[in-house]
């Protein structure tokens, strides 16, 4: 633990945070077509997907800081263009975990008024609760249980290979990951882990997937176990049986050591030498559900 600490205070690449503000584009969250079905991602683990009529919010932060201390791990320049103000009405908001950078106190509370329902992981329902959430709109959910939310959306939750801790205490909550099938889809929203046989199994008995949301970022050979390398985020995307993967965890706040634009460049070459479609819109960026296209490789601009 030592030596992480001294490398992650007096270690950090000269490149972990972008030289300038990083590109991006805003959607006009509250008049979308909702007969879209749609991807926006907002930088790191946050994203909301419109899909056959329902939205869909998971892991949002927009506080902009990954942090209790506001002032530290703050957000790159140009990643920061959405507000809770710029969200219609939420179907569902999916939390996986209650790190800093997936649960943000700030966003929570003032998306609260638009939420219907919160789909979260075992024991996360006591800091909303503390947050003054309405517990009956909230289910928390154990590894491998199954409900159906409304007609034809059925989440499933499947390990992840993590850990929670918001404090000195750790794992007093559960870790996720969901399998979210849809009347036209099926999604697998990944949160936070390592790689693993439980993507195999996921793949041999949920897949295939329409998309696979995968972290790629904030890695190391130290903490290997909890976070991927880039390069296992293909092969999971691969045992997963996913037809594309969409890289997240990345592209907003420094919580490792190496540079800002190493994940998305290392994933992007495995993908393609191991031909796994990928996609990697620009933060605020809309992506066509039904006939995904590809962005330019935007953090090559910066």
């Amino acid at each position: 633990m030592f030596k992480i600490m001294r490398k992650f205070f007096f270690g950090k690449s000269k490149s972990s945070k972008p030289p300038y503000p990083l590109p991006s584009k805003k959607a006009d969250l509250l008049h979308l077509d909702p007969n879209r079905n749609i991807l926006v991602w907002f930088g790191h683990s946050s994203y909301i997907i419109q899909v056959d009529g329902k939205k869909i919010l998971v892991d949002p932060v927009f506080s902009g800081a990954a942090s209790p201390i506001s002032f530290t791990t703050r957000s790159f320049a140009g990643s920061d263009v959405y507000t809770t103000d710029d969200f219609p009405e939420i179907d569902y908001l999916f939390i996986t975990h209650d790190h800093w950078d997936h649960l943000d106190y700030r966003t929570i509370v003032k998306l609260k008024p638009k939420v219907k329902k919160v789909i979260t992981s075992l024991g996360t329902v006591a800091h909303l609760e503390h947050w003054k959430y309405d517990t009956a709109i909230i289910i928390e959910m154990d590894w491998d249980e199954v409900i159906e939310l409304d007609n034809g959306f059925i989440v499933t939750t499947k390990p992840a290979r993590h850990f929670s801790g918001r404090t000195f205490r750790r794992n007093q909550s559960l870790w996720n990951s969901f399998v979210l099938q849809t009347p036209s889809m099926k999604l697998y929203l990944g949160g936070d882990s390592g790689y693993d046989i439980h993507f195999k199994e996921i793949g041999e008995k949920y897949g295939p997937f329409d998309l696979a949301i995968l972290e790629c970022g904030q890695y190391n050979e130290y903490w290997k176990y909890i976070h991927f390398m880039p390069e296992e985020a293909v092969q999971a995307g691969i045992d997963l049986k996913a037809k594309r993967i969409l890289p997240v965890h990345w592209g907003k706040f420094s919580l490792s050591l190496h540079d800002w634009d190493e994940p998305i460049k290392r994933i992007t070459k495995e993908a393609e030498k191991r031909g796994m479609p990928i996609l990697y819109p620009m933060i605020g960026e809309e992506v066509d559900l039904d006939h995904p296209g590809q962005s330019f490789k935007w953090w090559e601009t910066i």
